[in-house]
């Protein structure tokens, strides 16, 4: 398993093919009390950098991008129901969706948590 992240705030857990996605502890605090999310389709194909979804918080609105092009297998029907997941437990129970890789050499591109931090300055 490992960890990786985008310039665009978000995380991915990857375990073989399936990759876990959410945003970050950075990303939850720029974006205050998160109060809405939308989520994308069980079965939706979404390229890399493609919106899969959009998180609403008190102060803003802002897209979640698609990490890596795959299929979406699951997503997070718990953060419908309570998004402040997304700022109590960002990296666990706060994920957004899981998807399948198509391509797993586009996690080459990402960042590991040492180039996050010094990119994001958390």
């Amino acid at each position: 398993m490992s960890i990786k992240y985008t310039p665009d705030h978000e995380w991915l857990k990857v375990e073989g093919d399936i990759a876990t996605v959410g945003i970050t502890h950075h990303a939850q605090d720029a974006l205050g009390d998160v109060v809405f999310v939308d989520l994308p389709e069980v079965g939706a194909a979404i390229d890399a950098k493609a919106v899969a979804g959009v998180v609403e918080s008190v102060k803003a609105a802002a897209d979640v991008y698609m990490p890596v092009t795959g299929t979406i297998t699951e997503v997070n029907e718990a953060l419908r129901d309570d998004p402040s997941l997304a700022n109590s437990d960002p990296l666990g129970a706060g994920w957004f969706f899981k998807v399948k890789l198509s391509n797993a050499s586009e996690l080459d591109a990402l960042m590991d948590e040492t180039s996050y931090t010094a990119f994001s300055g958390t």
